[in-house]
């Protein structure tokens, strides 16, 4: 009788499956250095982009009587505010703009800016649930506030243009020239620098909360040392004028309102100095934003 033999299977459980037949569709990696923004992920993540920019104008109007119809509201009564205090009390010329048309378009592009700056300066705050949750670019947030404020941004245009429309029937000076194609460009240059400096803010708020709250009051200061209630003209001869021909803003603002009217301290280079601050704003808000959310679940 041939005796059997009897072999031992190998205890292959601990071993490590093989994947190398496995195909992945997109693998996270730590970013390797500083500059790695990796901004072709947002082009990606585009669809999840508009649906946070739907997310946003809807959610806030959800539950409230009026809904869009704030966003006429809030002009109207502000501008009205305007008329009395800086048009009739302080009696500030206006650069032969009718009152209405210059305090409204004023309005209407500082609540661009303000809007995109203090909405997305919460970034990381207020997401923190979805950040430690689920992988996306980070900046597809802050983005998508920028986007969805443009929505407001228009509703609020259409409402100037209305004005503007009346008063052309009523026979004052005022039409529309090719300088008007310089508006888009301008609320591209708004967009920029509220983007550049709410993510600089929202990457510093993880760790200094008391930044949300400075930031209302700090907003608030800003308006007034840009032409917004005034033209620069008016300032010529003071000894602020050239603290406030140095705001940034300045000449957006000026833009802006020449391009609607034709009025106003409007120059090639103050814009281009504008453009130049907001390309270093916003390369630092990346470089910044980048840096903070590798960690910022560690602090929030």
């Amino acid at each position: 009788m041939t005796p059997q033999t009897s072999y031992l299977k190998p205890d292959t459980s601990n071993l490590a499956p093989d994947t190398s037949s496995e195909h992945w569709d997109m693998i996270i990696q730590p970013k390797a250095h500083l500059f790695d923004l990796k901004l072709k992920e947002v082009w990606k993540y585009r669809d999840l982009l508009w649906l946070f920019v739907r997310r946003d104008f809807t959610a806030q109007y959800k539950q409230t009587i009026l809904g869009p119809l704030w966003h006429f509201i809030q002009p109207i009564f502000t501008t009205l505010m305007f008329l009395v205090v800086f048009g009739k009390i302080a009696n500030i010329p206006t650069d032969g703009v009718p009152q209405v048309l210059f305090y409204m378009s004023g309005i209407t592009i500082w609540n661009y800016f303000s809007a995109c700056l203090t909405s997305t300066s919460n970034t990381f705050v207020a997401n923190a649930g979805i950040f430690g949750k689920v992988y996306f670019p980070r900046l597809v947030i802050p983005l998508s506030t920028v986007m969805s404020n443009l929505v407001k941004f228009g509703i609020q245009f259409l409402l100037l243009m209305g004005v503007f429309v009346f008063y052309v029937i009523k026979g004052s000076h005022v039409h529309l020239t090719i300088s008007f194609l310089m508006i888009p460009v301008l609320v591209l240059m708004m967009a920029g620098m509220g983007l550049g400096l709410g993510i600089i803010i929202s990457s510093m708020t993880t760790k200094y909360r008391d930044l949300n709250i400075l930031l209302g009051f700090a907003v608030q200061l800003l308006m007034y040392a840009t032409p917004v209630a005034y033209p620069l003209s008016f300032l010529k001869h003071n000894k602020f004028a050239s603290w406030i021909q140095w705001n940034p803003l300045t000449p957006i603002v000026e833009a802006f309102r020449y391009a609607l009217f034709q009025q106003g301290s409007f120059s090639a280079g103050s814009l281009l100095y504008s453009t130049a601050f907001i390309i270093v704003v916003l390369f630092i808000g990346l470089l910044t934003f980048s840096k903070v959310e590798r960690t910022f679940m560690d602090t929030v």
